[in-house]
């Protein structure tokens, strides 16, 4: 998935959480197909996952990331993982490591839901649960999406020069030159930070989804009030969009720095991905169709 990503085979896994928690030791361990891009995933029985970090990580970086859990299954209205405990760094795996809580449900596909109204009303209604979260004085981190948009102006320069074979990079480019200086709609408010199809869990079939779950709640925290508005453009068609937004009374300003972070990180899955993890490629080309077929976008490029 990434160059410099930590090795990690199975049964040093399976070493490392029987030794962690003995109580496990006699649970049947299963690699999740399709891990994310952050962790390799490891199912342990029913009810838990072992979460090893592919490029490293400290127990100190996994207690905030504990910490962030728990808040955010507090406030979230659906399923969310908890932490069950931390792994510390061993001989064969120079990086801590987790275990939380399994939640049952089917990732979301970015396609098979675009004319969903009900599950976009409930990811809007999610979105509005995080919102009403207490910021308790905390500031944007700084870290990723949720800060400035034209902080990222070289990555998206990096991003269009190598994706011209994926996607319509001047297209793209005109694009985020009309959004990347929309000034930010309100005062940040606690955010998922990546409502990606991946994170989402729903069950039922078309129109009748609903929300089930909310995956890797381990980023909660300040940004960007537009930043999760991204999961409007990797999921639903317009009329589906448009449902998301009045559930969440997002003013044009809100919405169009919405389209900016979608557009941020699709493009990024669109290249960088392209030969690791062709699923999150094809999200970002999905992504980046119905950013640049929107009437509304369409009409700053016009």
């Amino acid at each position: 998935m990434h160059e410099d990503e930590l090795a990690l085979d199975d049964a040093v896994a399976a070493r490392l959480i029987a030794g962690r928690f003995p109580e496990l030791g006699d649970r049947e361990l299963r690699p999740v197909p399709g891990s994310g891009t952050v962790n390799r995933i490891f199912r342990i029985g029913e009810d838990l996952v072992a979460r090893f970090p592919r490029l490293g990580a400290t127990v100190a970086d996994l207690r905030r990331e504990a910490a962030a859990l728990d808040e955010f299954a507090a406030v979230s209205p659906v399923a969310a993982p908890r932490p069950y405990g931390i792994g510390a760094a061993a001989p064969d795996h120079p990086s801590a490591w987790s275990v939380q809580t399994w939640v049952e449900g089917d990732p979301a596909d970015p396609t098979r839901f675009a004319d969903s109204a009900r599950l976009a009303r409930d990811l809007a209604a999610l979105i509005v649960a995080l919102r009403r979260t207490d910021l308790r004085g905390r500031v944007f981190d700084g870290q990723g999406r949720g800060g400035e948009l034209s902080d990222h102006d070289d990555w998206l320069t990096e991003c269009f020069a190598r994706s011209g074979h994926l996607v319509d990079v001047p297209r793209a480019a005109a694009l985020w030159q009309e959004l990347r200086t929309i000034p930010a709609a309100g005062p940040p408010a606690m955010s998922h930070r990546d409502l990606t199809p991946f994170n989402l869990l729903v069950q039922g079939l078309g129109n009748d989804a609903r929300l089930v779950g909310v995956l890797d709640g381990g980023g909660f925290g300040p940004a960007d009030r537009a930043l999760d508005l991204v999961a409007a453009w990797h999921l639903f068609d317009a009329p589906a969009r448009r449902q998301l937004r009045d559930g969440v009374a997002a003013e044009d300003g809100e919405w169009l720095r919405g389209a900016a972070w979608a557009l941020q990180q699709a493009m990024g899955l669109v290249w960088y991905y392209e030969h690791t993890s062709p699923d999150l490629s094809t999200l970002g080309r999905s992504t980046m169709r119905r950013l640049l077929t929107d009437v509304d976008l369409s009409a700053l490029l016009d």
